[in-house]
């Protein structure tokens, strides 16, 4: 997979990398990464030597037919770990816990401190539950990624790719483990995924919100609708006035 798609994927949008030297050779590590398209869980395993573990909904592993095998053997191959996401607090707690398990195998996992894709480009608050406890549960250096322009190559919505280059900064890594064993502590939770996503606001020049970014989309899909609202408000206004 690493050498079909990551070698594709480099051919055809040769990427380019700054902090290559910030992985570890071998080890255990966490990176963190802004997010701004589906195709980051791909960019950025392409470009590293070692297998980067990211997690998935589990419906990408379990849909019926060949379609669904072909569909499970192609997220098993690019590294995405399945989860049970039914139910918020039990997907949170198998997200920490398969988190937990590859680092302590000594892998590479990837996470998303906003917990979704960035609705315009901008990055948005980390959510404190997963990566700060994985980081705190396990030791591991956390290191910052940034991804840059991939929301112009695929923005939400498009399933045909734009060819141009998406750029990875790669930070130094942070070391937590003064904070090991404080996981409990919602205090310590918050400052450390805010410290984290301070460096990946640093890496990627993003303009930062300090709001979640599930309740920014919230926000502009009400407005949308409100909108939507308004203008057939007006249409019918004019048709009764016509009338």
């Amino acid at each position: 997979m690493k050498f079909s798609i990551g070698g594709s994927l480099k051919l055809a949008f040769r990427p380019w990398v700054e902090g290559l030297e910030n992985i570890p050779a071998e080890g255990p590590a966490i990176l963190a990464s802004n997010h701004l398209s589906f195709s980051d869980s791909f960019f950025l395993p392409a470009v590293l030597d070692r297998k980067v573990t990211f997690i998935a909904k589990a419906e990408y592993f379990t849909s019926p037919g060949v379609k669904g095998k072909l569909t499970a053997a192609f997220f098993k191959g690019v590294g995405q770990l399945p989860v049970d996401r039914s139910g918020a607090r039990g997907a949170g707690e198998a997200a920490i816990k398969a988190g937990i398990e590859v680092v302590e195998g000594g892998g590479l996992f990837g996470i998303y401190p906003e917990g979704t894709r960035s609705p315009d480009g901008r990055l948005y608050r980390g959510k404190p539950g997963g990566l700060a406890r994985v980081a705190l549960a396990t030791g591991a250096p956390v290191i910052p990624v940034a991804m840059i322009d991939t929301e112009k190559i695929q923005p939400p919505g498009k399933v045909v790719p734009k060819l141009m280059r998406p750029g990875i900064r790669i930070g130094k890594p942070l070391d937590f483990t003064r904070y090991q064993g404080m996981e409990g502590d919602r205090f310590i939770l918050r400052s450390v995924t805010d410290e984290v996503m301070y460096e990946i606001m640093k890496l990627s020049g993003q303009e930062y919100v300090d709001i979640y970014a599930t309740a920014a989309k919230r926000q502009i899909a009400d407005a949308e609708k409100a909108a939507k609202e308004a203008v057939k408000a007006e249409i019918a206004a004019r048709e009764e006035s016509g009338a």
